[in-house]
């Protein structure tokens, strides 16, 4: 499964009976990477498509999520919601979804929901502070990184990020070099 039609035909048939909702991905929705179902083409598969939604408010009136990689699989399963994977995001393989991707196989620990996201979002990860335009030395790591209370601080004070041209065109390259992973991967 490696579109989102096919994610859509898998779920369907999974679930004959259940209520679907389709959520295209925003980098789809805004022409970052490719995926995007055509009108039509998901008659009989989804019940209902929704787009330009936040997906988080979502969460309290559904099931589960069904995807490939997507980072709402994780908000899921801070949610306490069933999670089904077709690909290897960060969260699959651990124990606390359903895999029918193929994790890689090192992940072998399992921790719980509370751990991973310990580990993703807090130990490995090195941020930098775009507004101090400086990074923070963190003593268990010889490269510079932010704290991630500093980069908490920022996510909170959202005049930070303002819209631009550069922006733009960041994310947008972002877009670009996700669409191919699967060259580094």
């Amino acid at each position: 499964i490696n579109t989102n039609l096919a994610l859509l035909r898998a779920v369907r048939k999974a679930n004959s009976d259940a209520f679907t909702i389709f959520k295209p991905h925003p980098d789809v929705e805004a022409g970052l990477r490719p995926g995007h179902i055509q009108t039509g083409d998901s008659d009989g598969l989804a019940d209902r498509v929704v787009a330009s939604v936040n997906p988080i408010n979502l969460l309290s009136q559904i099931d589960g999520v069904w995807t490939m990689t997507s980072l709402l699989g994780s908000e899921a399963l801070l949610r306490g919601k069933t999670v089904v994977t077709y690909g290897a995001p960060f969260y699959a393989g651990w124990g606390l979804t359903r895999d029918l991707g193929t994790p890689p196989n090192r992940r072998l620990a399992r921790p719980d929901i509370m751990e991973l996201i310990h580990a993703t979002l807090i130990e490995y990860p090195r941020y930098f502070d775009p507004k101090a335009r400086l990074s923070c030395p963190v003593l268990s790591c010889p490269v510079l990184s932010c704290p991630v209370e500093v980069v908490i601080d920022l996510l909170q004070d959202q005049t930070v990020y303002g819209q631009s041209r550069s922006n733009r065109a960041l994310s947008k390259l972002q877009g670009l070099f996700a669409s191919f992973t699967f060259l580094w991967r």
